[in-house]
């Protein structure tokens, strides 16, 4: 079994999923950039921006910063990317 599939585990499938899916709402429904987002997504990704930021420092996942990006198309597409990064084995 190469690593590269090994790698891709039912759940790293299923975060994968739900980003794509994330992302697809977001693009259906015109919220990029921000728009549409209430206080509490808002809030919601001012956290995840915090936490992603302390688990760069400590972990040294650089790769999980792409999810401060993605935020700009939602929660909905971030949070999932974000575990989908998060899950990999680090080297």
């Amino acid at each position: 079994m190469s690593s590269s599939s090994s790698e891709l585990t039912p759940l790293r499938l299923a975060w994968a999923g739900l980003a794509l899916a994330g992302l697809a709402v977001a693009l259906w429904r015109g919220e990029a950039l921000w728009q549409g987002a209430g206080g509490s997504e808002l809030l919601a990704q001012a956290t995840l921006a915090l936490w992603c930021l302390v688990e760069t420092m400590l972990r040294r996942n650089w790769a999980a910063l792409l999810t401060l990006p993605a935020l700009a198309l939602g929660i909905g597409f971030a949070l999932p990317l974000y575990l989908f990064i998060r899950s990999r084995r680090i080297t």
